[in-house]
């Protein structure tokens, strides 16, 4: 029954990625020839099917990942792969323990192979195609040597604690590891800003005075104690602008990408921090964190008690084992089937966020100005190439933030001028 029901679930969550995937194509070409009315002026016919025939792309390749990861995570369980790397775990080491780290690692490295072409087509293909990527093979190999050496640092310790919590702490294992898992994810919270990402890009405080002291006055204004404001050099790998705040209390920073920086006027970087800065005043990383939390605890405690049930692993191909721990073995196979049976909730997920980024934009206008706000997410859609006209459908299901027609509504009804009052985009170089 319960094979039947993961199969039922993954081929229904299949179909509906595919369905609006072929939506969101159809509804992207089908505008593709015209500029919505309220971005006329500011962008060109060009910049927008460019967009569009980007975000086609992208879409069109990621259905093909659907079907893939599909077929991968049948193979993985009712097709016997997970039994076979078990087998194969017991093989190359000996030891309970030792066997079920192995597993855990056999099983991250097909994994990681197997999504390596999708990543390089990606990176080196598609993005290089739009004019995005500036990530050399060298710098690619880099990346990918550091995060696999924190991977081994930080992650394999922490599998251990939780393999060990399992097979040690009786019953209630699952709230023990619940609570490694929570000090895990706030030491890395903390350590990020100093420590993790300086291993992959280069910070630098802030060097224009003006900017600095236009940034200070909208903090103070906003309640805001910083500990620096730095640019990060993420033009070496790609041509997307961004900005956001890091750290928790004193060591909070304010952190801009040199593509931003060089494309918004400082009114603009204003308007775009005003942003950052209600997230920050609604307490929304917070709120996001404490439901991670919550959500954390409630998979844990059903992986306490799935782990229990030989239905559990016989229903997903696996044969738990009679004499050994079967810990390894139904932490993967719940970290691989658990999105299956989420992902019809995706639609709530995306709707909080986006609930969370029309406040922030409505504190934005109330503590920088609402036109500047709109002519950097402007900017913002034209840089990166971001669609216009996505599929209703679609954006609802997935986005995390609203579509731009509907975000720049709302910012006209707070007192906004309409984008194509403004004619041609200025940039620093121009102003």
């Amino acid at each position: 029954m319960f094979t039947l029901l993961f199969v039922f679930l993954l081929l229904l969550g299949v179909a509906l990625r595919l369905w609006l995937s072929t939506r969101q194509t159809r509804h992207v070409v089908r505008h593709r020839g015209d500029v919505p009315a309220e971005f006329a002026g500011r962008i060109g016919l060009h910049s927008h099917t460019r967009a569009a025939d980007y975000t086609v792309a992208r879409v069109r390749f990621d259905m093909f990942a659907i079907v893939f990861d599909a077929v991968l995570l049948l193979a993985l369980t009712l097709l016997g792969g997970l039994q076979a790397l078990d087998v194969l775990a017991s093989r190359l080491v000996d030891g309970d323990f030792a066997r079920q780290l192995v597993l855990i690692a056999l099983v991250t490295g097909v994994l990681g192979v197997l999504g390596l072409p999708f990543t390089l087509w990606r990176q080196f293909r598609i993005e290089a195609r739009f004019g995005f990527n500036r990530m050399t093979w060298r710098l690619f190999v880099a990346d990918a040597v550091k995060g696999l050496v924190l991977s081994v640092v930080l992650g394999l310790p922490l599998v251990a604690a939780i393999l060990w919590l399992m097979d040690s702490a009786g019953p209630l294992w699952w709230l023990w590891a619940w609570g490694v898992w929570m000090v895990f994810n706030v030491t890395l919270l903390l350590l990020f800003p100093t420590v993790i990402a300086p291993l992959f890009n280069s910070f630098t405080p802030l060097a224009d005075e003006t900017l600095v002291d236009r940034i200070d006055r909208l903090a103070t204004r906003c309640g805001f104690s910083l500990n620096g404001l730095f640019v990060m050099d993420g033009s070496k790998r790609s041509a997307h602008g961004n900005a956001y705040f890091t750290g928790f209390g004193k060591g909070k920073r304010i952190v801009f990408f040199d593509t931003l920086l060089a494309r918004l006027l400082p009114q603009e970087i204003e308007a775009v921090l005003a942003h950052e800065l209600g997230h920050f005043t609604h307490r929304h990383i917070l709120k996001r964190l404490i439901f991670s939390f919550a959500l954390t605890l409630a998979g844990f405690a059903l992986l306490g008690w799935l782990s229990g049930k030989v239905w559990f692993y016989t229903g997903l191909g696996v044969e738990p084992s009679l004499t050994g721990s079967n810990s390894a073995l139904a932490l993967i196979l719940f970290f691989l089937v658990a999105p299956v049976f989420s992902f019809p909730f995706t639609p709530l997920g995306s709707w909080y966020s986006r609930k969370h980024e029309f406040e922030a934009d409505r504190y934005a206008t109330e503590h920088a100005n609402a036109d500047d706000l709109v002519s950097a997410l402007v900017k913002l859609y034209d840089d990166n190439a971001a669609t216009l006209t996505p599929d209703p459908v679609h954006s609802a299901f997935y986005d995390s933030h609203p579509p731009a027609s509907v975000r720049i509504r709302r910012l006209i009804d707070q007192g906004a001028t309409s984008p194509s009052a403004h004619g041609a985009i200025p940039t620093p170089e121009s102003a």
